[in-house]
């Protein structure tokens, strides 16, 4: 069986499992399977497939069939034009976070905090594009802070970022000019309309297990403390909740210095900043 057979039989048997997307799915499954980069893969597909690379697709296929995220399969999530290691530990990065990153480097920063971390990839990102920056991420999750210092080690060195366990703020007292955090936004009555591949990452990534809101009520109520003069404070918000957020962090002083939309037009980020620190 050649790669392009191979490939069709694939697409079909996704198809049939009533996957999104099945084609690309498909072909991201058989170039792990053939370990080569996916925009290599039509180069190879007239080879035929050795034993162990089809044993290895019809593994992949079986799982993703059942619903698990390509990224869980290929261990790997590209995001802001890089790859980060992903497990059922973290969430896996989302387009949409890239509209924050964005936000991020429209203005100076030094010394980052990244709230609930998970895998790294929004201090991360952030550490790789400004090469003279350092900064810390927390998280809740022990599992998922060794995913991030895996990520760390390979994208930017451990010696720039530094990981916590705690429940957002670091143990330490410190202050940063930028914090960032893309927190569990999605209300607890709203978890079971998801689609099936959200039950494979961690459910406390995903919901606060209430309204959607207690996250920011936290972050919100420790920020003024730990922004340093001109620090600016960036949360990812979910659909329709840019409102709110913006009431809740004013409500604990914070200014709202812009709400940004995504590609799609919603308001995904919301920017504010120490009223105290910025007069």
């Amino acid at each position: 069986m050649t790669g392009a057979e191979a490939l069709a039989r694939a697409t079909r048997r996704l198809n049939a499992a009533g996957v999104p997307d099945a084609p690309r799915d498909a072909r991201r499954l058989l170039a792990h399977a053939l370990r080569v980069d996916p925009g290599r893969l039509t180069l190879v597909l007239p080879e035929p497939l050795t034993e162990a690379a089809a044993a290895k697709l019809d593994a992949a296929l079986v799982r993703r069939a059942a619903r698990e995220p390509v990224s869980h399969i290929t261990g790997r999530r590209a995001f802001y034009g890089r790859d980060f290691r992903v497990t059922s530990d973290v969430l896996d990065p989302r387009p949409e976070t890239e509209t924050l990153i964005a936000v991020a480097l429209s203005g100076p920063f030094s010394r980052v905090l990244d709230l609930g971390t998970g895998s790294g990839c929004i201090l991360l990102t952030l550490l790789a594009e400004r090469p003279g920056a350092t900064g810390i991420g927390t998280d809740v999750s022990a599992p998922a802070l060794e995913v991030a210092r895996e990520n760390a080690r390979r994208l930017v060195g451990i010696e720039r970022a530094a990981f916590f366990e705690a429940d957002w703020y670091p143990p330490r007292p410190e202050r940063f000019d930028l914090i960032v955090s893309n927190p569990p936004y999605i209300a607890a009555h709203e978890m079971a309309g998801l689609a099936p591949e959200l039950a494979h990452e961690p459910r406390g990534a995903l919901t606060d297990g209430a309204d959607g809101l207690s996250c920011y009520r936290a972050i919100a109520a420790g920020a003024p403390a730990h922004l340093a003069p001109e620090g600016r404070l960036l949360v990812e918000t979910g659909a329709g909740q840019a409102g709110d957020v913006a009431a809740i962090l004013r409500g604990s002083g914070l200014d709202i210095l812009g709400v940004h939309p995504d590609l799609d037009g919603r308001g995904r980020v919301v920017e504010a900043g120490c009223g105290a620190t910025l007069s």
